[in-house]
């Protein structure tokens, strides 16, 4: 029909076209008449119209329930529009149409409506959706629209999988997985917290996938609560079943209380301490501390014992008042440990003449009034006179005995232990030395007890005896010329053997230690008044020995911490026992200040106050980090005087001609040249704006056998990187029995005010547990800065699921906050049989203690000697020591070595000190050869030992 319509109306249309042609050319003709401003040169409808197109397509709909879906197209220029559904016209009825004209275009604008309701698509069977779609005429054709599909909407009660509550620990990462009903359109899900929409972007501890499931990143204590899945669509909406989640925490241990007092008051009881699980404490369930809550030692308090009372001494003589008198002491036992002091008196008095002198008084005193007899007022009066004639003897000599004891402490310098010696002990017919007797004892200065003496006079001690005599105790006298001696060690030596003697004291604290030589008749002796070394030292950390002119070397093993004492140092026929010690960290006041660090041990050498005739070279090991282009340390030597008291040797690069020592850097080690034994140590400082940094160590210990025990405990270690603060490290361990697991790691600390933070990582969770609550643990920055705090230390402990577990993979990250850091990765079988901590590092190269003589030297005396007689002397063309100097990197301070007598000698003790390990003389050699010293090559090559 349509067809037919626009046909016809195309035939009427050529036809009056045609008519008007065909009058307008007749009419032309007869009349000729123009009606060319009455037919217009063209027609609308004779011109081609272009393809409908589309203003609005249909678009998708879902029938709810049983609302009908309105579907609605709008073309231009459209003659007809009709909607096709799956594939068949729509009936024309059901179609509403709308037509406008539009302003702009002068084209009819078509639109139409149809409704869809739930019968047409239910009635549609098979697997392809009930679709719709427009298509539009005009006469130069027709244009689809797109197709649009209606669907039924509806959604299921059921849910595929519902959240399930959960009990977590605190900081454990949670998933709650939730799969809505089937439905159309797909359901969107919320989840609920307590009724409350979950919102990820205002809380990022949660987080929803794409998979509708909720993730808690780390659960907190608030996360505790009831969480619901929601799902909606168009149709209806969905809940499911509360999921409950509670977040735990496993009770923690709080530090122990102190021991309590003892609870028996006489004998042995128990002392118990107690801990509580609050740190922190179970909550929510959590696990209650594994342990016990108390502990008990025994103790043994000392019982009090009361005083009792001596026995009655005997009667003393009758006195004047006619009385005498006894005494007894309470010392029977006396009273101890707070016993009771013994009740009573003291003293007992009575009369001595069986009370007869009583009678005598009384009659006197009732007889007043009659004269006396002649004889008694005399007695009475000579007695009296008598009696006061003693006390004013006695007072005289109290006062001269304090007068003598006075200017005997006002003048302490007039004899001396030595000024004794050296007058062969003689207590009789002495004289006070004058202030300038060569052998009065300098205060700070070793005495030269070198005068000839023959043997002491007896009861003392003959030094003419035979050389196989052994030990002997020198018998004490009472003359005062021993009271300053508080302690001789007398020290003889021979060519076969020595013999020491000691001579105790009391009533003086300090020790001080006689060395003799047996010289024929000379005795030579040399007394150290340094007080803390001359008593007992701890093995491992100490050395010492007898050293004479030749010199010689002292090392502590496996320390890195040497004493070189040249040849000459010590005078001719003189013998010093030298000493090297570290001292222990808790018995020694640090050397730091403020924000300074201890770079080394603190080390002693003596005896101290001991003339030396050159310097000696003590060598320190450091952990200052030098390897960068601009200094950034104030390193500073510090030295300890008599009182305890630090005070600066000298400032690294501040030397001037005053400065009593020469310090040579190098990367792990540093030598001081110095004239004076005492304690020092290297400290340093932050030289701004860069912030210096000091060498570090970590070592990584385990149990070496965790036994029936399900806990299982890893220590860090934070030392510095010393030789001899690893060696403490695992000399702890070996007693402790723990196993070094991988070898130790540098880490460079920056003097930045960040703490070091360690922290474990990547536990297999399925077979162990961290015992730690927190996510990392951190040593304080001072506490390594400063050096102070020894063995500084972190403890992970974990728990195996079960003994069978004996596999451990795990990471362990040490680092400094915004600094440089270390990973241990950790592979270990904890059920292997493993030996304790591994032999104790060396200290650079393994000395022996001590060397004497010219074995302790690289450098033979003859070449020396050669070498020092070659380069002493000043060279115009410079080529003397101090191009030696250079040529070794010794020429940081040249005026230190211009003051000697023997620069060259000098830098050889220096030379020996830094290569005291490898045995080469070729930097040597090479130094000598390229300053032109063919002669002194030559001498090495025939009499040395290259």
């Amino acid at each position: 029909m349509l067809s037919v319509r626009m046909q016809r109306d195309q035939g009427l249309g050529r036809l009056l076209v045609l008519l008007v042609l065909t009058s307008g050319y007749l009419v032309s003709d007869a009349e000729s008449i123009d009606y060319s401003d009455v037919i217009p040169d063209s027609f609308s409808f004779a011109s081609a119209e272009p393809l409908p197109e589309f203003q609005l397509e249909p678009k998708d709909g879902f029938i709810v329930k049983n609302r009908p879906v309105q579907l609605r197209c709008r073309a231009s220029p459209a003659t007809q529009i009709y909607f096709k559904c799956n594939g068949e016209w729509v009936n024309q009825n059901d179609h509403v149409t709308r037509e406008s004209l539009d302003q702009i275009t002068g084209l009819v604008v078509r639109e139409v409506d149809i409704s869809v309701s739930r019968t047409q698509v239910e009635e549609l069977f098979g697997l392809e959706d009930y679709w719709c779609q427009c298509v539009a005429w005009s006469s130069a054709g027709t244009t689809k629209s797109s197709r649009a599909y209606v669907r039924i909407a509806y959604l299921r009660k059921t849910f595929e999988q519902e959240p399930l509550g959960r009990e977590v620990r605190l900081e454990q990462e949670v998933l709650l997985q939730c799969r809505p009903p089937e439905g159309m359109p797909p359901a969107e899900v919320d989840w609920l917290k307590n009724e409350d929409t979950i919102d990820p972007s205002q809380d990022s501890n949660f987080l929803m996938t794409v998979e509708n499931d909720l993730i808690i990143k780390q659960a907190r204590l608030s996360d505790t609560a009831n969480y619901t899945c929601v799902a909606r669509n168009q149709v209806a909406k969905r809940r499911s079943s509360t999921a409950t989640l509670i977040v735990y925490v496993s009770g923690g241990w709080s530090s122990w209380t102190e021991w309590s007092e003892c609870n028996a008051q006489c004998g042995r009881g128990w002392q118990r301490r107690t801990r509580s699980c609050t740190n922190p404490a179970p909550l929510n369930g959590g696990a209650f501390c594994d342990g016990s809550a108390f502990q008990r030692v025994t103790c043994t308090t000392l019982c009090p014992v009361d005083g009792g009372w001596t026995d009655w001494a005997k009667w003393s003589a009758c006195g004047t008042e006619c009385t005498h008198w006894r005494s007894r002491e309470c010392q029977a036992p006396p009273p101890r440990n707070g016993g009771q002091h013994c009740s009573g008196s003291m003293m007992e008095s009575k009369n001595c003449t069986d009370g007869l002198c009583t009678r005598n008084k009384k009659a006197s005193i009732e007889h007043t009034s009659y004269p006396r007899e002649p004889g008694m007022g005399v007695t009475v009066y000579a007695g009296l006179v008598g009696a006061l004639l003693l006390c004013v003897v006695l007072v005289l000599c109290v006062g001269v005995l304090a007068y003598r004891r006075n200017c005997r402490h006002l003048h302490g310098d007039i004899t001396d232990s030595s000024s004794a010696l050296t007058t062969a002990f003689q207590p009789g017919n002495y004289k006070p030395p004058r202030q300038d007797n060569p052998h009065l004892l300098h205060p700070s200065a070793p005495p030269d007890l070198t005068a000839t003496a023959g043997t002491f006079r007896d009861p003392l001690f003959s030094l003419q005896q035979g050389a196989n005599d052994g030990h002997h105790k020198i018998p004490m006298t009472t003359s005062p010329l021993l009271d300053p001696l508080p302690s001789l060690k007398i020290k003889m030596y021979n060519s076969s053997n020595l013999s020491s003697l000691e001579l105790p004291a009391g009533g003086h604290s300090d020790p001080e230690i006689l060395s003799l030589k047996h010289v024929g008749m000379g005795v030579t002796m040399v007394r150290d008044r340094d007080v803390h070394h001359s008593l007992s030292r701890e093995p491992g950390h100490s050395t010492s020995v007898t050293l004479g002119n030749l010199g010689g070397r002292l090392a502590i093993p496996n320390t890195g911490v040497s004493l070189l004492v040249p040849p000459g140092t010590i005078p001719q026929g003189k013998f010093y026992e030298i000493y090297l010690t570290i001292n222990k960290w808790e018995k020694t006041t640090l050397p730091s200040e403020g924000s300074q660090t201890v770079l080394s041990p603190v080390v002693s050498c003596g005896p101290s106050g001991m003339l030396l005739s050159r310097p000696v070279v003590l060598t320190l090991p450091h952990c200052a980090q030098l390897d960068t282009p601009t200094p950034d340390w104030t390193l500073t030597l510090k030295t300890q005087t008599h009182q305890g008291a630090w005070e600066e040797v000298l400032t690294v690069g501040e030397e001037s001609l005053s400065s009593p020592c020469y310090l040579q850097l190098e990367e792990s080690n540093c030598h001081v040249v110095m004239e004076q034994l005492g304690t020092y140590s290297l400290v340093g400082q932050s030289c701004p704006p860069q912030p210096a940094c000091k060498r570090l160590q970590l070592a990584l210990f385990a149990p070496r056998a965790p036994c029936l025990s399900l806990d299982y405990i890893l220590r860090i270690y934070c030392t510095q990187d010393t030789p001899h603060a690893l060696r403490e490290v695992l000399e702890l361990e070996r007693s402790l029995g723990g196993v070094l697991l991988e070898n130790p790691k540098p880490l460079l600390f920056k003097d930045s005010y960040h703490n070091l933070r360690l922290s474990i990582h990547d536990i297999p969770h399925s077979q162990w547990r961290s015992k730690l609550l927190a996510k990392y643990q951190e040593i304080p920055f001072y506490h390594i800065w400063s050096g102070g705090q020894r063995l500084l230390h972190c403890t992970f402990s974990l728990e195996r699921g079960s003994l069978a577990v004996s596999q451990l993979s795990c990471k362990i990250c040490v680092r400094q906050v915004e600094g440089e850091g270390q990973i241990f990765q950790l592979h270990t079988d904890i059920q292997e049989t493993l030996s304790p901590c591994s032999s104790l590092p060396s200290g650079g190269t393994c000395l022996s203690s001590s060397q004497v003589g010219p074995y302790a030297f690289r450098l033979p005396t003859s070449i020396r000697q050669k070498i020092c007689a070659s380069l002493d002397a000043p060279s115009a063309r410079g080529c003397d020591w101090r191009l030696l100097a250079h040529s070794l990197g010794f020429d940081r301070y040249l005026n230190y070595f211009a003051t000697k007598p023997s620069p060259t000698g000098i830098l050889l003790d220096l030379w020996e000190a830094s290569h005291q390990g490898d045995a080469d003389l070729v930097s040597l050699a090479t130094a000598l050869e390229e300053m032109g010293k063919s002669e002194v090559l030559v001498v090495m090559a025939t009499d040395g030992d290259c």
